[in-house]
């Protein structure tokens, strides 16, 4: 009998574990899926020329790292990028391409190519959100470069691009 329950045991201990596994892939797509969501608002508040609406994405103690200068927290940020939100037309767009949530689901990574109002690609971003307050992700690392030649022929045609 007992040799009979220690077997059921064996044969049923290894599916809570599988669950588990297809339960925490799913919520980590579900956070991947909220993180590339987000990070598409903010590229609109660009598109729509909404200086406020961007703003609301960054955290208090944001760095946005462009070359050698850094924009600390959101204030400076929102100062730093005023004149981009100037114009009638934004200079540029992007989209996230890859994003990467921690396990833990407080931390996320997103990056993907930037184009200029052509459409061309011409640099490449990288933001690290943190999970502020419930499906609140805020930026507080930004940082971007120009595009190099291998980036340019490493680079997927948009529509190869597995959506996030």
């Amino acid at each position: 009998m007992l040799a009979a329950a220690l077997v059921t045991v064996l044969v049923l201990a290894p599916t809570p574990a599988v669950t588990v596994s297809a339960d925490a892939l799913s919520a980590k797509q579900n956070l991947q899926q909220q993180v590339a969501m987000t990070e598409r608002a903010f590229a609109k508040t660009m598109a729509d020329r909404d200086l406020p609406a961007f703003g609301r994405f960054i955290s208090q103690e944001a760095v946005f790292i462009s070359g050698a200068k850094s924009l600390r927290g959101r204030q400076q940020v929102i100062d730093g990028w005023r004149k981009l939100y100037a114009g009638p037309s934004a200079p540029f767009s992007w989209e996230p391409e890859t994003v990467e949530v921690l396990d833990s689901g407080q931390l996320a990574l997103s990056s993907g190519p930037v184009h200029d109002a052509a459409g061309k690609i011409v640099g490449k971003y990288t933001s690290i959100w943190r999970l502020e307050a419930p499906n609140t992700w805020r930026i507080v690392f930004d940082s971007g470069c120009d595009i190099c030649p291998r980036c340019v022929q490493n680079a997927k045609p948009a529509v190869s691009r597995r959506p996030l």
